[in-house]
């Protein structure tokens, strides 16, 4: 019976690129790898990495890729019962997934409304946080936005001492800096097709705080990893990419 369900996602070649994509072009299966590589461990890691699929799914693709050979279980420590990391084969995929990225930045589609996912968000902003640049001790960031596809509308980043944890309910300690914004704007400035002064200088990012912190904010992020990548499809993200440029001359 598995081998008749393999063969139905079969392209039905030797072709060493069919049998790859039959494994790697199943709906998050890539995503999965790319948080893996990203330093994801446990389930409730990699789910915050890949926030809109479901937990029976993901459990499904993580089954696949172990029987794959790309990923292997290792006990966890204390309630992490379960901790996933890549194989050797699945670390060969790293540089692939690096440059499918970049290819998907220049390339893909301009982003529709439905694709601001504001959990991606967090979860991307926790990873590219310059905790040197911050104050010592506890700062508390809160984003709230306007325009998100659904009610989820805000979230908490807290830096501790160079340890940021994220929160999607009120962390319990008093907000520093409150950064506010339209969803799809703050999208485009995080991904490096705005000017991330320029916009806070017009206002169409506001912040509330104090004035040394409203200063040093921009500092703290290191926005997209590929941000500084340039966008080449034609569309609206191109086109803001060119403004910034031709500001900055």
């Amino acid at each position: 019976m598995a081998g008749t369900h393999r063969r139905s996602r079969s392209y039905g070649q030797y072709c060493p690129l069919a049998l790859a994509a039959e494994l790697l072009c199943r709906r998050w299966t890539i995503l999965i790898v790319s948080r893996l590589i990203d330093g994801c461990g446990t389930f409730g890691e990699i789910q915050k990495g890949v926030p809109r699929i479901s937990p029976s799914l993901l459990s499904t693709r993580l089954n696949e890729l172990e029987h794959a050979g790309l990923v292997e279980r290792e006990p966890g420590e204390g309630k992490k019962r379960v901790h996933y990391k890549l194989t050797d084969a699945g670390r060969d995929l790293e540089d692939i997934i690096t440059s499918l990225a970049i290819w998907g930045h220049n390339w893909a589609r301009d982003n529709d409304l439905d694709d601001l996912d504001l959990g991606f968000l967090a979860w991307s902003m926790s990873l590219r946080i310059d905790t040197d640049r911050m104050p010592p001790g506890r700062t508390v960031l809160q984003f709230e936005f306007s325009g998100a596809p659904t009610d989820f509308q805000r979230f908490w980043l807290v830096n501790d001492d160079g340890k940021i944890e994220m929160c999607f309910k009120h962390p319990g300690f008093e907000t520093d800096l409150l950064v506010s914004a339209d969803l799809r704007l703050f999208v485009q400035t995080w991904r490096g097709f705005r000017d991330i002064e320029e916009e806070i200088r017009a206002r169409r990012i506001r912040l509330s705080g104090s004035r040394e912190l409203q200063k040093a904010f921009p500092d703290w992020l290191m926005l997209s990893m590929f941000a500084q990548t340039e966008r080449k499809a034609p569309g609206e993200e191109r086109s803001l990419c060119a403004r910034k440029t031709r500001r900055r001359k």
